[in-house]
């Protein structure tokens, strides 16, 4: 029956259209709100980021650690390196405008290679970057966003840091993910602070250290924090994955929040298809009258009904997720945030759950008024006046 299936699914063309189209916006914020959710607590890390963690202190990621932790966490049998990864923060030209807003850290160029070895870099520019201390990198994203190029000098005023920092673009690097930063010299902000007198000198935020080996990883996290036990700056090593759900965390329960949200959509629309239906089934009783007398019985009778709200609700998730793959090449252009944008994608499995949201929509949308018209006597059936 699915020639007469699809052949009455489109009967009433202006409804059709309009439930496919409030199905598609619909699957469309579902399907949006799940790459989120992917991509923040599901999305397993690189390779490279698998080995690394953060090391911050403890009470808060605001209290700094002293910088000859570094040498202790060296010692730690398991480490290949270590990094200091200082934020910086401050504004570049005009902080109103958010296109200004990107990511500064201070770093130990000369040890890049070993913790991001994703980072792409030229051999000449590489050189030209360790040679210059007032040299800066930045992402090629950032890069074609603003304009840098290879020589031009940045000035960026400090804010949380007292000092303003006069870099140099040394180096352009290419990465898949987190191309969107500016990273230069620690020694260069330590010589503006010491030369300051103001304080924050040979301290530092959070310390990156990499691992040799992925089963390294849990225990060198515990060693880490128990070499600090008691210190006065005790510390809290994470995975890089866990770091970053960190930042997410302040925005609160993001979990429950995208919960919500989904539950309200899928529930709307829900209620707009179950209408649909119904007024569709109303329409067409004394037909399902005239089937039985033709020998179709009550489950044939249901099936087809079935098969209609399903071809609908299908047609409108494929639509509603054509939109969040379009959506999501538009954000992926986006500056990142709370999260890499870059890394948003419709994956095969957000694109099956939303399309199994769409199917159940559909089903539990016209099991109600298909059950009840298919119970119906053919006498009843070609009586009906609605």
């Amino acid at each position: 029956m699915i020639g007469l299936i699809l052949k009455n699914s489109l009967r009433n063309r202006r409804r059709s259209v309009l439930t496919i189209l409030s199905i598609a916006a619909s699957l469309c914020i579902l399907g949006l709100l799940g790459v989120f959710y992917y991509s923040l607590f599901l999305s397993p890390p690189s390779e490279a980021s698998a080995l690394r963690l953060i090391v911050h202190n403890r009470i808060s990621i605001a209290n700094p650690l002293p910088v000859s932790y570094q040498a202790v966490i060296e010692q730690v049998p398991g480490v290949e390196a270590t990094t200091i990864f200082q934020w910086f923060g401050g504004v570049y030209k005009d902080s109103r405008d958010p296109a200004n807003f990107f990511a500064r850290f201070a770093m130990q160029l000369e040890k890049m290679d070993q913790m991001y070895p994703e980072f792409r870099i030229s051999p000449e520019q590489r050189q030209a970057l360790l040679q210059d201390r007032q040299g800066c990198m930045v992402g090629r994203k950032l890069a074609n966003k603003l304009g840098f190029r290879i020589g031009d000098r940045v000035q960026i005023r400090g804010d949380f840091f007292t000092v303003n920092l006069e870099l140099i673009v040394r180096a352009i690097y290419d990465s898949e993910n987190n191309n969107e930063s500016m990273i230069f010299h620690y020694t260069y902000l330590n010589e503006l602070l010491r030369a300051a007198k103001q304080g924050m000198t040979d301290v530092v935020g959070t310390f990156v250290l990499r691992a040799a080996s992925p089963a390294d990883v849990e225990r060198i996290a515990r060693t880490v924090d128990e070499r600090f036990r008691n210190s006065p700056q005790q510390t809290k090593t994470e995975t890089e994955k866990q770091w970053e759900l960190t930042f997410i965390s302040f925005l609160g329960n993001v979990k429950a929040f995208l919960f919500v949200i989904c539950s309200a959509v899928t529930f709307t629309i829900l209620l707009v298809s179950g209408n649909t239906m119904a007024m569709s089934v109303r329409e067409r009783i004394r037909e399902v009258g005239v089937l039985k007398t033709l020998g179709f019985d009550r489950n044939r009778i249901l099936g087809i009904i079935l098969g209609e709200a399903l071809v609908i609700s299908l047609l409108g998730g494929a639509m509603g997720l054509l939109f969040t793959a379009a959506i999501c090449a538009f954000l992926r252009q986006a500056p990142s945030l709370f999260t890499d944008m870059s890394r948003l994608h419709l994956n095969a499995p957000i694109a099956a759950v939303c399309m199994a949201v769409a199917a159940l929509i559909g089903l539990l949308s016209s099991l109600v008024p298909a059950s009840t018209a298919a119970r119906k006597s053919i006498v009843e059936a070609l009586r009906y006046n609605d």
